[in-house]
């Protein structure tokens, strides 16, 4: 019996270090979308912060200067946290974003966090939401 109280409670820290990575992978990124990527940084990434998007320079001081550029270029911008999926030190943020003139994009970013749980590498995809859908299914 002793093992399976062992077994359990290792789960359930799991489960809990899973669900606080969900929880600091948005708050994350709606601070830095939102005009805020310094206090982002401090807050939620660790050392080393890994750039897989090609229009964003490696590491930390390429994405606080992006979303800075982005806060000055784009203030009025919106995102909306569509879901949220964890699982083992990945977090999967699936977002519906307006940008001015009212262009809808759909994105999709990836986050690694690493032992401490700080985010560490990042990915991402992005599609316009086109005005004509071949179905009558939504993005989401």
């Amino acid at each position: 019996m002793p093992g399976v109280v062992l077994c359990l409670s290792l789960d359930l820290i799991t489960t809990m270090d899973i669900e606080k990575n969900k929880e600091n992978a948005i708050a994350f990124y709606k601070m830095a979308y939102l005009g805020n990527p310094s206090k982002a940084v401090e807050l939620y990434v660790g050392d080393t912060y890994i750039q897989h998007n090609p229009h964003v320079v490696d590491g930390i001081q390429g994405f606080i200067e992006y979303f800075e550029r982005m806060q000055q270029e784009y203030p009025n911008k919106t995102i909306e946290f569509v879901r949220c999926i964890g699982q083992h030190d990945l977090v999967a943020l699936h977002t519906h974003q307006v940008w001015p003139g009212n262009d809808e994009y759909v994105t999709m970013d990836f986050f690694r966090f690493d032992k401490d749980g700080k985010i560490c590498e990042h990915w991402d995809a992005i599609q316009q939401i086109p005005d004509q859908l071949a179905h009558s299914n939504t993005m989401y």
